[in-house]
């Protein structure tokens, strides 16, 4: 193992931003269409949804499928590895509503 190596400042590299988060823990219950996901994370703008969707997917967090119909239709579904960050989304999630009580 690396000397400098900090497995939490991996895990903040990979979703420690204001909408990294977000947008996995809307995803934990399965795939979403692009527009309902955006709908669903108040304040974010478009320009901040595509950056934050395309860093997650290259960070392989997320897919992107894209159908080949008319209006083109974009689902994001959680990866495998996506998929392992549900228990701290979820520990997250109940935290912040314990505390905002």
């Amino acid at each position: 193992m690396e000397r400098d190596y900090c497995p939490l400042d991996y895990t903040m590299n990979l979703i420690g931003t204001k909408w990294k988060p977000l947008v996995l823990f809307h995803l934990l219950d399965g795939p979403l269409r692009s527009g309902v996901l955006q709908k669903m994370i108040s304040g974010i703008s478009n320009k901040m949804f595509t950056q934050t969707v395309r860093e997650l997917e290259k960070d392989d967090l997320i897919t992107r499928k894209i159908y080949a119909v008319v209006p083109p239709k974009v689902e994001y579904e959680l990866t495998p590895k996506g998929k392992s960050l549900e228990a701290i989304l979820r520990s997250l999630d109940s935290w912040g509503q314990e505390m905002s009580a």
